[in-house]
């Protein structure tokens, strides 16, 4: 009897513990809801400057690394392929839809220890900074190669230095 008892209350506890979860998340999505659509992936890119396969970690509130952004997907960890073009990064997630991050929009690259609930060994996490409309994000990539990570680090950086200019030069 104290057997039955005490798995029937370990079944309910489990379950009290999953619709906390769920609620937290839908008030998550709804508090997000400003949030604006992604931006389309183009129908034809460049050819890839650099690429590297690894997991997408997530995308948060810029500066809150715990904050993650659920709508979109954009909070869901998946293994991706990260691959840079003169029009802007793209995430090929598997599972998940892709997000293309246009290169007038990306503000930053940076080298971070972790981010939503991933850690790794210093600078292990490649993190974006990114506007997507009036609000700034944050996007982690970790590579599945270390030697891909300063490849990609220095692309990203000539990539975000020469967006100003590309778009200064458009506007003439």
């Amino acid at each position: 009897m104290v057997k039955e008892l005490s798995l029937l209350l370990t079944l309910v506890l489990i379950g009290v513990a999953l619709v906390l979860i769920w609620i937290g998340w839908r008030n998550r999505l709804r508090r997000q809801a400003d949030v604006e659509p992604l931006p389309a992936v183009p129908a034809e890119l460049g050819e890839a400057l650099a690429a590297a396969a690894g997991q997408y970690v997530a995308s948060t509130t810029a500066g809150d690394w715990l904050d993650r952004i659920a709508v979109h997907q954009l909070g869901l960890r998946t293994n991706a392929e990260l691959s840079v073009h003169p029009e802007g990064v793209l995430f090929d997630r598997s599972g998940a839809a892709a997000v293309f991050i246009p290169a007038a929009s990306l503000t930053g690259v940076r080298q971070e220890s972790g981010m939503a609930g991933k850690f790794v060994e210093k600078d292990g996490l490649l993190v974006l900074s990114w506007m997507l409309g009036a609000k700034e994000l944050d996007t982690g990539f970790r590579t599945r190669r270390a030697e891909d990570k300063s490849l990609l680090l220095s692309t990203l950086q000539d990539l975000i230095s020469a967006a100003p200019q590309a778009e200064a030069d458009s506007g003439k």
